[in-house]
């Protein structure tokens, strides 16, 4: 057990919590606007009847039993997940966290010196699951299931993970209480085979060298603080943006393979895979919806072909393992290699100004 929970501690690696009153925690952004504009007040009753309607919808993508961010005693629910639940779960997350964690560093500082490592840690993890369960799910989609709303919806909310993790990490009422313990065992005696207290014992430690190295040292309000936290929340984004870009490049990689010759010995599966591969691309590819679904309706040789080969991980896998030809596994490897690079900043640049453009993507 350490001061993140080790899902939160991993996605945190990437990126003062805002105060949200319940209202707000339930309206999204062009509610808000709405709110707040002046014009508001004359609006006609068919602008308020679609307020209403937004509000309604905003507390339906707030509320525990729909929003499957906000089910964390569950086993995660990837498919029912839309990126329009994400700010209003995290929201919710982040507000109780935040009064909750607040409560306890109030008690912590009246009770350092006897505090005991239960009224510590173990509450810490219980207190953070919830967050460390919905930003996985967020995290492990938009990775895997990447989209624009997705990707906004994520930026959105990283700044203000990355907050709470500094504010955990920086906590010297906490510091303090994880201290005490320390010491605390230091004067008992304990047998070198008792396991639990082994664990325990290492918890608290890796807990203190961690907190150590994230600032809590560094004096609240002072320069250096300020610009420690600066250097985070840019890294964070750096990293995100980075992380971003490897998969933008990946999605633009795309070799196309006719020749039955140049796959030879490769495994039906694998055949299959890049054969489906193809025609989704083409459907992609394709601007008339009735194209698209005669495409979709068309059924895929993967033993004839063509195949397109991509940089997608289980694609990748199978070219360098099977695909004989030198030269194709060159390129992929190649393509690989130089993701998010000097290599594929001008196509990426170019494939970004044609979707703004609303122009088709080509290769």
């Amino acid at each position: 057990m350490k001061i993140l929970s080790v899902a939160l501690a991993t996605l945190l690696s990437a990126p003062q919590i805002r105060a949200f009153s319940s209202a707000a925690i339930i309206r999204s952004s062009s509610t808000r606007s709405n709110y707040l504009s002046p014009s508001v007040q004359s609006c006609s009753s068919s602008s308020t009847a679609r307020t209403m309607s937004s509000v309604a919808e905003d507390t339906k993508v707030a509320d525990p039993a729909t929003n499957p961010l906000l089910q964390p005693d569950d086993l995660p629910k990837f498919s029912a997940v839309e990126p329009s639940q994400l700010t209003p779960a995290m929201q919710l997350i982040l507000e109780k966290l935040d009064s909750d964690f607040t409560a306890m560093e109030s008690k912590l500082a009246e009770s350092k010196d006897t505090a005991t490592f239960d009224e510590v840690l173990p509450e810490l993890e219980k207190m953070q699951h919830p967050l460390g369960f919905a930003w996985g799910i967020a995290s492990h989609l938009n990775g895997v299931k990447n989209s624009d709303e997705l990707r906004i919806a994520y930026e959105q909310n990283q700044p203000n993970i990355v907050k709470i993790s500094m504010k955990f990490s920086q906590s010297k009422p906490v510091y303090d209480a994880l201290m005490a313990v320390q010491k605390g065992w230091e004067s008992e005696e304990s047998k070198d085979d008792d396991f639990v207290m082994l664990q325990k014992k290492r918890a608290v430690a890796n807990s203190l060298r961690s907190m150590t190295l994230q600032g809590v040292g560094l004096e609240e309000g002072s320069p250096e603080q300020i610009r420690f936290n600066e250097i985070k929340l840019r890294s964070a984004e750096l990293a995100n943006a980075f992380s971003n870009n490897v998969l933008d490049a990946t999605k633009l990689f795309g070799l196309t393979v006719t020749d039955s010759k140049s796959l030879e010995g490769a495994p039906d599966s694998a055949l299959a895979m890049w054969a489906q591969a193809h025609q989704q691309h083409l459907i992609k590819e394709a601007s008339d919806e009735d194209e698209k679904k005669k495409l979709g309706e068309a059924e895929v040789d993967a033993k004839a072909g063509p195949w397109r080969l991509t940089l997608d991980g289980p694609s990748y896998v199978a070219a360098m393992q099977h695909v004989p030809d030198r030269d194709i596994r060159k390129q992929v490897y190649i393509g690989y290699l130089t993701r998010a690079s000097e290599f594929t900043a001008e196509q990426l640049e170019s494939k970004e100004t044609e979707k703004k453009e609303g122009a088709p993507g080509k290769d």
